[in-house]
């Protein structure tokens, strides 16, 4: 296959990362997402947090974009209090993830969130959040857990994914007050919102599950095929 699409995808910035004899600050990405973004048949490029002024020129190099899963976002970028159940703040992470949404949905460049991607899209249109649910995430800390979801009918992720499915879910915060602009396309049994898109000539999705650690690639894939070369 020639003339695959760049897909930049975001990272984490760590402080004091050991590997061997090392400990230093580092740039991480779980090793599924740049997996999945090759799997489904793209160049995957990591997107470490910078200044947000740059977030344009970064999203112009590229075909399409992933905003990756991790910590939550800052209750104040929606408005709302810090829950005691609230993580602690990554503001880096969030000012430079909301600069690179930003910059896409501008551009018209093919965005996907995963969990806190998808959460972040729905706060950079106006949105709020959840700041604590149960149910969504195992029992045991740090595994994934299993739930359906089921899509909405006539949405592109319906198009995607027609059938109930199965999929990987590590999270404790979701989509409440939708943002401007989009539609939930998918819902956990509990009636979670599950999956966001903004209709329209722009491929823009959030899905609230994790597909870099299932089998399922069909999401990426979708991606991949709206950040291709006509």
């Amino acid at each position: 296959m020639t003339g695959r699409p760049l897909i930049g995808v975001s990272t984490y910035l760590e402080a004091r990362t050991r590997w061997g004899r090392w400990e230093l600050d580092a740039a991480l990405l779980p090793a599924g997402y740049p997996l999945l973004v090759q799997r489904a048949g793209g160049l995957a490029a990591m997107l470490p947090p910078d200044d947000p002024a740059h977030a344009a020129a970064t999203v112009a190099r590229l075909d399409g974009v992933v905003i990756a899963g991790g910590p939550d976002v800052d209750p104040s970028r929606y408005g709302a209090e810090r829950s005691p159940r609230t993580g602690r703040p990554a503001p880096e992470r969030d000012a430079w993830e909301l600069a690179l949404i930003e910059a896409a949905l501008s551009a018209g460049t093919p965005l996907l969130g995963i969990c806190r991607g998808m959460q972040l899209l729905n706060v950079v249109l106006g949105g709020t959040l959840v700041q604590h649910i149960d149910g969504h995430d195992a029992a045991e800390v740090g595994v994934f857990g299993q739930h359906t979801v089921k899509p909405v009918p006539g949405t592109r992720y319906a198009e995607v994914a027609p059938e109930p499915v199965s999929v990987p879910t590590y999270h404790h915060q979701a989509v409440d007050r939708l943002g401007a602009g989009l539609l939930a396309s998918a819902h956990a049994e509990d009636g979670t919102v599950e999956a966001v898109e903004r209709p329209g000539d722009g491929w823009v999705l959030g899905v609230q599950w994790h597909p870099e650690m299932g089998e399922d690639v069909r999401v990426m894939k979708a991606l991949v095929r709206a950040a291709s070369p006509p």
